[in-house]
């Protein structure tokens, strides 16, 4: 294989690095990306954008909780049409970036008049990258939809465009942990964006009963234990170009093992469902993670889910993830299960915040309590809402 040197595309200069997450997530994901130190330049409704080298964009998809992608923009150009969008991409030193015998892969978002196909500039920047690497070194790099190489971002909007390097490559949703998901997951994004919505920061109890998989519990112990959640993988997009950048992956890897839980003793955290395959299911989710010591699994309704005692000063929450009728259709044992789950904060969550993670505003409502807040979120194409709940303790006694 035929390297070369990189006198051009130089990975410690700081380029524009776009951030995506799911629509909703922008304020947790700014929060994060700035407790990392870094400057937010912009955002919009699905991404945050800051100036990074490329050690530091790797470094995101190591830590980063809320986030899809991490993109490090390669150049952008004025580009009116497909004839400019094939000689641009021909222009470009790939042969500096993407290894002869790589695997490649590519993605875009376009929006041209010219361009009715979606899928053709795809093609049209795959030729233009290949031919050209086989024009400069002899030999041409494989390709196809999968995203386990080298995976390169296509975005076109009007007359503009950008092309950027995915430097994880796989979603940063997918942690690895998950390898029984059970019925309907929640993604693991989604579950951290939810827990960071509620106020969970790892220092208070969490209950989690209807648990499924276990996704939220096992994000909230991640959490609690100060664990990176990109731990679980071991492979990023950039590792597979002709940026050495395998000895700063693994120095990275081994400080973030290092990494501190929040101060304090750790808190409990239970997860209960009545199916005993979830219960199974998040046990060995919770193992492959790491953290299956940090949570309590209990096998019953959630009615009986056991709610720990909290002392003076301390707080904790419990979550719901309900059915939301979309499947199975608004049946009256669904109504039921919603007023159960108002009856079981009342009577069993004194002083802690209740949540009720649900996509059915007339099942909410079966709640019958006055929610505190109503933040927006979306579980794959489906508008949910996370409803909070404040469960105040009961008065002293006067006596």
């Amino acid at each position: 294989m035929l390297r070369v040197q990189m006198p051009s595309i130089d990975p410690s200069k700081k380029r524009h690095t776009r951030i995506a997450c799911a629509e909703h997530v922008v304020p947790y994901l700014r929060a994060e990306v700035e407790a990392l130190g870094h400057d937010i330049q912009g955002e919009d409704k699905v991404s945050v954008s800051i100036g990074a080298d490329l050690v530091e964009a790797l470094r995101l998809t190591l830590l980063l909780r809320t986030a899809q992608q991490v993109y490090w923009q390669l150049d952008k150009t004025r580009c009116t049409s497909l004839k400019m969008l094939e000689k641009w991409a021909r222009s470009f030193p790939w042969e500096e970036l993407i290894p002869n015998d790589a695997y490649l892969s590519i993605s875009s978002n376009v929006s041209h008049p010219s361009v009715t196909n979606t899928m053709y500039p795809n093609l049209l920047l795959k030729d233009a990258i290949v031919d050209r690497i086989k024009e400069k070194t002899g030999e041409r790099p494989d390709s196809g939809p999968d995203r386990s190489g080298v995976v390169i971002q296509l975005v076109w909007k009007g007359d503009r465009a950008w092309l950027y390097l995915n430097v994880n490559g796989t979603r940063l949703s997918d942690r690895g942990y998950r390898k029984l998901p059970h019925h309907a997951p929640m993604s693991e994004t989604l579950a951290a964006a939810v827990l960071m919505g509620m106020g969970y920061d790892g220092t208070q109890a969490l209950v989690n009963p209807m648990c499924g998989s276990g996704t939220l519990a096992i994000e909230a112990a991640l959490m609690m234990a100060g664990r990176a959640p990109g731990l679980q993988r071991n492979d990023a997009s950039v590792l597979h170009t002709l940026m050495d950048l395998d000895d700063d992956y693994l120095e990275m890897r081994r400080e973030a093992r290092k990494s501190k839980p929040p101060i304090g003793e750790p808190m409990p955290i239970v997860a209960s469902d009545h199916d005993p395959e979830a219960i199974d299911a998040a046990r060995r989710n919770a193992k492959t993670a790491g953290v299956d010591h940090l949570i309590e699994f209990e096998l019953c309704d959630f009615r009986d889910t056991p709610v720990p005692h909290l002392d003076e000063g301390e707080h904790g929450h419990v979550v719901f993830n309900p059915e939301y009728g979309i499947r199975l259709g608004e049946t009256e044992e669904l109504r039921q299960v919603y007023r159960d789950i108002g009856f079981f904060f009342k009577d069993h969550c004194r002083g802690y915040t209740g949540h009720v993670f649900t996509g059915s505003k007339s099942l909410s409502t079966q709640v019958r309590l006055r929610a505190m807040s109503k933040l927006p979120f979306n579980n794959g194409s489906i508008p949910c809402r996370l409803l909070s709940y404040e469960l105040f303790r009961e008065p002293p006694n006067p006596e």
